[in-house]
Formats: C-alpha cells, sequence, structure tokens
C-alpha cells in the first residue's frame, strides 16, 4: 500500500534523510520504522523571502519499495515493415525507438552529421563564423535540442505521456532526477552521450541509421506516398515520418513546389537578453548569493503590449548565448546551458507573437511568416557586418534608443557589434519589447538594467510554417503516407513534446497495419 505525501522543506533540509523520514512519520501518525518512501516530485517556491522547495513523496507501508523503472523492450526488427524517418531530432529518434517496441523497422535518414562530427563544425561556427549549412546547431543527430540545451519541460499535458519519454532519457543514460524535478534539464554537455546510446540501440536491434543523408525530393502517386529522393538518388516508401525540424526551410519549399498544402503559422520574433547569473539570482532568491542549497535561478515573464503577447522563451540559468545561424548571410541567436548550469551568464529569449495575419495576402501564401523571419535574421547579419558577429545593445540604452558605446561583457563567442536594434528590428517588434522591459524591470527589481545585453534576433521559436495532418491518422490532410511530425510540422514546442509527437505518429502507423 502507497499513498503521496507533500511536505514544504528548506533548501538545506532537501538531502537531510533522517529530518524527512521524521517530518513523514509525524505527518502519518506513524513509526518511522514502518514504512519506506522516496521522492515524487519537487518544485522550488521562491515567491517569498522564505524559499522552500514544495516536496511530494511516496510512502510505503510495511512494504519495500517497488521497481519505477519503465524500461521498454525493444525487438529485433531487421526484417520488419519498414518505417522512412526524415530528421534524427527528439521527434525522429523517439519515433525510432517507437518502431522498435511496436514491431516496426526505423530506417532514418539525417541530412547533417553524428554529434561527434558535428561538433567540429560548431566549433568552426564559433571561432570562424563560417556557417556549415547541413551541420550546425539546428542540423545534426539530435536536432537542435542537443547543442542547445536539453530542457524537458513541456505544457503540453494533453499531447502524450510524458512520463513515458522522460523514462526513455533515463534508460539511455539521463539522470532519475528528471523524473523528479518539476523543471527537468539534462545539459548539452550530457546529451550527446544520450543520443549515440538511442543511435546504437537502434542500429543494434535491426533499425537504420544514415547521416549525411537529406531529403531532395518525394515521388507522390494517386495521393499516396510511393518514394523519397535521399541525396538525388530514389528510396521506395510507404510510410514517411516527416520530422525535419523547424529550420528546414528548403523541405516547405519543396512541398510547396510539390503542392501539398503547407500553411503560415503564428511564431515569435525578439531579441536574446543576457544578464549576469549573480543579478538574477539575487533578485530571485531576495539577495540570497552563491547559495550552495539553492540552483542558479531561472525567470518566466509574461506581459501584454498594444494587444500582443511578450514574453521570455528558452531561459538558461548559468548559459551562453550561441550563434545559430543555418546559412551563411544570416544572424540567428539561441541559448544553452551545461548541466551545472555554472556559467557566470543567465540569458533567455524575450520575443513577440507574430501572426500570419500581420501580413497582407496570408491566405494564399505560406511563406509570409517566414519570409519575414529570413528579412530579420539577414538585416541583422548585415549590422554585424556580413559575419556571424551579432548586432547588440546595452537594454537601457535600448529603451532610452541611444546606441551603446561600449559594453560589460557577452558570452556570444563570435563577437558583439554595437548597433541600435530599432534600425534593424520591425517597430511591430522593437517598440514592443521597449515597453515590454520597462514592464518586466517593474515585475523583478533589478532587471532592467544597463548591465544586461541584447543580442538580435532570436528568431527560431517555433517554425513559421506549419504542415497541416489528420488529428486521427496523424497522416498529411491530402498525402497518404506522410506523417508530418514535431517542431518543423507544428505539432511541437522543445524536446518532449517532439519526442511525444513522433512516438504518436508511429502508433498512427501501427494502428493502421493492424486495421
Amino acid at each position: 500500500m502507497s499513498q503521496s505525501v507533500q511536505l514544504r522543506l528548506l533548501p538545506e533540509q532537501l538531502e537531510d534523510a533522517p529530518l524527512i523520514r521524521g517530518l513523514l512519520s509525524k505527518e502519518l501518525g506513524i513509526s518511522a520504522n514502518k514504512f519506506e518512501y522516496r521522492w515524487k516530485k519537487r518544485s522550488i517556491d521562491a515567491r517569498k523571502k522564505i524559499i522552500y522547495y514544495n516536496a511530494t513523496f511516496e510512502v510505503f507501508l510495511e512494504e519495500a519499495i517497488p521497481d519505477k523503472s519503465l524500461k521498454v523492450a525493444f525487438a529485433n526488427v531487421d526484417q520488419a515493415k519498414e518505417v522512412v524517418i526524415i530528421g534524427a531530432g527528439p521527434a525522429g529518434l523517439f519515433a525510432a525507438l517507437r518502431c522498435l517496441e511496436l514491431g516496426l523497422k526505423p530506417v532514418v535518414y539525417e541530412r547533417g552529421k553524428d554529434v561527434r562530427s558535428r561538433r567540429r563544425d560548431l566549433a568552426t561556427l564559433n571561432k570562424e563564423g563560417i556557417v556549415n549549412t547541413e551541420s550546425n546547431y539546428c542540423y545534426g543527430e539530435g536536432g537542435a535540442g542537443t547543442y542547445s540545451d536539453g530542457k524537458l519541460y513541456t505544457r503540453s499535458k494533453k499531447r502524450g505521456d510524458i512520463d513515458k519519454a522522460l523514462a526513455l532519457f533515463v534508460q539511455f543514460g539521463a539522470s532519475e532526477d528528471i523524473m523528479i524535478d518539476a523543471h527537468p534539464h539534462i545539459g548539452t554537455n550530457k546529451l550527446p552521450q544520450i543520443i549515440v546510446a538511442m543511435r546504437e540501440k537502434i542500429i543494434e536491434c535491426g533499425g537504420q541509421v544514415h547521416f549525411e543523408s537529406k531529403l531532395t525530393d518525394l515521388e507522390i502517386d494517386n495521393g499516396s506516398v510511393k518514394a523519397v529522393q535521399i541525396n538525388h538518388s530514389w528510396v521506395k516508401a510507404s510510410d514517411v515520418v516527416l520530422a525535419t525540424g523547424h529550420s528546414a526551410r528548403d523541405i516547405f519549399k519543396l512541398l510547396h513546389h510539390k503542392e501539398i498544402r503547407i500553411e503560415a503559422k503564428p511564431f515569435a520574433l525578439g531579441v536574446r537578453i543576457e544578464h549576469s547569473q549573480d543579478l538574477i539570482d539575487r533578485i530571485q532568491y531576495h539577495g540570497r548569493l552563491n547559495d550552495a542549497f539553492l540552483p542558479p535561478a531561472s525567470y518566466s515573464l509574461v506581459t501584454q503590449v498594444d494587444g500582443r503577447g511578450v514574453y521570455s522563451f528558452c531561459m538558461c540559468p548559468g548559459g551562453i548565448v550561441a550563434p545559430c545561424a543555418t546559412e551563411q548571410e544570416e544572424v540567428v541567436t539561441n541559448g544553452w546551458s551545461p548541466s551545472k548550469r555554472n556559467n557566470p551568464y543567465s540569458n533567455s529569449g524575450i520575443v513577440v507573437s507574430v501572426y500570419p495575419e500581420d501580413f497582407p495576402g496570408y491566405e494564399n501564401d505560406p511563406f509570409v511568416c517566414l519570409r519575414f523571419q529570413q528579412e530579420v535574421e539577414k538585416r541583422c547579419w548585415e549590422a554585424a557586418g556580413k559575419t556571424q558577429k551579432v548586432p547588440a545593445q546595452r537594454m537601457l540604452d535600448f529603451v532610452n534608443e541611444k546606441v551603446s558605446v561600449d559594453f560589460p561583457r557577452s558570452s556570444y563567442q563570435p563577437g558583439i557589434v554595437s548597433t541600435d536594434l530599432h534600425s534593424i528590428l520591425p517597430p511591430m517588434i522593437s517598440k514592443r519589447l521597449q515597453k515590454a522591459f520597462v514592464d518586466f524591470g517593474k515585475k523583478l527589481n533589478g532587471y532592467l538594467t544597463n548591465d544586461a545585453v541584447l543580442h538580435a534576433p532570436e528568431s527560431r521559436t517555433s517554425s513559421p510554417v506549419s504542415i497541416p495532418r489528420d488529428p486521427e491518422t496523424c497522416e498529411h490532410t491530402e498525402v497518404k503516407g506522410l506523417y508530418p511530425c514535431g517542431e518543423g510540422a507544428g505539432y511541437a514546442g522543445g524536446i518532449i513534446s517532439a519526442a511525444i509527437d513522433g512516438m504518436k505518429c508511429v502508433d498512427a502507423i501501427a494502428a493502421k497495419y493492424s486495421r
């Protein structure tokens, strides 16, 4: 017999097992030797000066703690029905793992390189400003998440089995803490080996994973997929999971050229702001600094400005601002954190919602939001001297429309260029950001400071194009056997929701054959 018990613990009490057992004993009204317990969930509550953890424990009365691991058994699928998966990001990899579980053979084609080879291209991008258009922060094994943070939090509670997705990460090497923490995080330094373990399991079980293998065409006949063209060579395929990510613009153009329906989709665009982590800790923890019992602090901010949402996105405590362009003539930023989140900087996207309705002719043009995204990225590249340096401005200088003459620092490795961001960001973005920063300064005392640096743009928040599919079969609304999947299709917004969507698409394929 088990039951859940909630306690409020001080940060320094988290590791005090005798104290926790005593508190549980008092809460249950039974002797401390009459039960066993384990952590179930924990979240920090720093709203007041005294900081607590909301802790939930699973308590077992007069019985041993059962094994809670959800380890999945994977079948050998060497001779099974093939499912072609385009993309080896979280959607594609979890689709492949689900294939193994259900007795289908995944054949994965990834345009980029494996994680180890990819690391060299990222080093070249950071140090020399040279973009490899097929191997970068967005393209390659593990997708955008592998080298851009590894945050596993999602609000998509209704999309699928979050615990199963987290448990699969644990099965392949992640800490069990991700099953407990309210905002789980693996870290960019630890994700690559987990991704490699997933790939090795896929191959061990008879699946295939091909790198530097780009989708270049599709054969559609009678409204059904018949083949895919990989690096301009044809491969027969009747079930294709299209998990190409939010930055694969060539795939959107390919679908449009083939007269396969795609649609303009809302997304968000803005800047990536960097504060010192000490400042954010001081603000969020009411002056407590360098506290060994508290993790680096994060924040979540949202406001309405002129009828439009402005909000923080992908907040990275103890992180780095990274160059995430996929073409040479564009500048794109994102952020990441290592597992310990121990860098001296804190960064977050601060973005403004953008809608297709903002642009004339949106009803008949699926690329209106994508073109807007591209135009801003190219403007930033030009403002940075046609390099991978990033246009930057101090926060108060931006609010006061004053060009910054110097900077405190930036973790952005290619370097920064002082720019009036109002001159390169569209007014619908810059004016709302200007007002939002003032509002955020009222919500977090000390946040509005000239020691914070804005890097432009933060533009790859989500796909600006969606690929419509049937909600039941997960197939494209016009093409049988084509399964738009994950962030690139508009059905996910992060690692976990993409992983869940990959599994969902394979469930739909398996259900089709079971019928």
